[in-house]
């Protein structure tokens, strides 16, 4: 029973969402997020936690919508990965101002945030 359930979503020893290029760019963004945030000093450490949390939201969000049966479910957890994208640019926005990234960081994770949250949202509409 369990290994029908999980080949029910696999193909080729690989998950649906690990095929989908929203997730495989969210989770680049999030990895190189969360390598950015390891070097800040610790008394940002609330800061850097809240970064983290946000930006590994994204793929592990869209992870779980596509294991979802309904669409409703699946628009759902779709819904929660933009959220946490949105949520990453005023964590980016106070980084800024504190110095613990530099403009170019800044500018490339914003634009990045922007164009993942924008293939979320078409994702979304494609659902419909």
């Amino acid at each position: 029973m369990i290994s029908f359930l999980v080949y029910e979503f696999m193909s080729t020893e690989q998950f649906y969402f690990e095929r989908l290029n929203i997730y495989k760019r969210s989770l680049e963004f999030s990895i190189e997020l969360c390598r950015k945030a390891s070097d800040f000093p610790i008394k940002f450490s609330r800061i850097k936690d809240q970064l983290i949390g946000a930006a590994i939201s994204v793929p592990l969000n869209i992870a779980e919508g596509s294991g979802r049966k309904t669409d409703k479910d699946k628009i759902h957890f779709y819904k929660i990965a933009r959220a946490s994208a949105f949520e990453c640019v005023p964590i980016l926005d106070i980084c800024s101002q504190l110095s613990l990234i530099d403009e170019s960081f800044y500018n490339k994770f914003k634009q990045e945030i922007t164009e993942i949250s924008k293939m979320i949202s078409g994702f979304i509409k494609s659902i419909h």
